[in-house]
């Protein structure tokens, strides 16, 4: 999952981005709403989460225009005005939720996750399986049979897409826009290195082997 972050409080983006990517989502920071809109037009995102007061173009502005330009991705809006009309304001505009600061990171992270299943249209699930694969997103555990298998938190991220995706050939490019959030020069081999490892702990140990490249293409996960 890929989600915008708006805010131009640098302590505060911070916190919420670091929280983010230790939940599993890729994360995108822009500290302007002219930056935001930008890169919400062009670039696949699951959620934003956009402050109101904003350098270049406020928040509601911003939202407004994403609206007007057809974008349709659930937004958080996050805002230190704790009135009625303040966020009656703010869902009118087109914002789907409203969350006042200060606020627990885990109600942000609830609120969000919420926006993306109502906006699916699916429940989110909290376990997903792949033949004696097995990954918690509550837990974080991992197994294949009744191994446990550690994972670091990209290898985390990087299974779970492929899981969501089971089947599908995932490009280098799709995996770092989803596990990383943003692009690296092409010629790195940052994807490379990560799918080997995580390659050696759900697969070298088993006689059946799930993930598997696609030569100039990319990687899939299939039995």
């Amino acid at each position: 999952m890929r989600l915008l972050l708006v805010e131009d409080d640098p302590t505060i983006a911070a916190f919420v981005e670091k929280g983010l990517r230790e939940a599993g989502f890729a994360v995108d920071h822009a500290g302007d709403g002219l930056v935001a809109l930008e890169r919400a037009i062009t670039e696949p995102y699951d959620a934003a989460i956009i402050d109101v007061m904003l350098p270049r173009m406020d928040g509601l502005s911003l939202i407004d225009a994403l609206r007007a330009r057809g974008v349709r991705i659930p937004v958080l809006i996050l805002s230190a005005k704790r009135s009625v009309d303040d966020r009656v304001r703010g869902l009118q505009a087109g914002g789907d939720d409203y969350l006042t600061k200060p606020f627990a990171f885990a109600e942000l992270l609830a609120r969000i996750q919420a926006l993306i299943r109502r906006s699916t249209r699916t429940a989110e699930p909290t376990r997903l399986a792949f033949g004696d694969l097995t990954l918690d997103l509550l837990t974080r555990n991992v197994q294949r049979g009744s191994t446990a298998i550690d994972l670091r938190p990209r290898e985390f991220s990087l299974l779970e897409y492929l899981m969501r995706n089971a089947g599908k050939v995932l490009s280098k490019t799709m995996i770092l826009s989803h596990v990383w959030g943003y692009s690296f020069d092409p010629s790195t081999n940052v994807v490379d290195v990560l799918v080997s490892r995580l390659r050696d702990k759900i697969d070298r140990p088993f006689a059946k082997k799930l993930l598997h490249t696609v030569r100039g293409v990319g990687y899939v996960l299939r039995e």
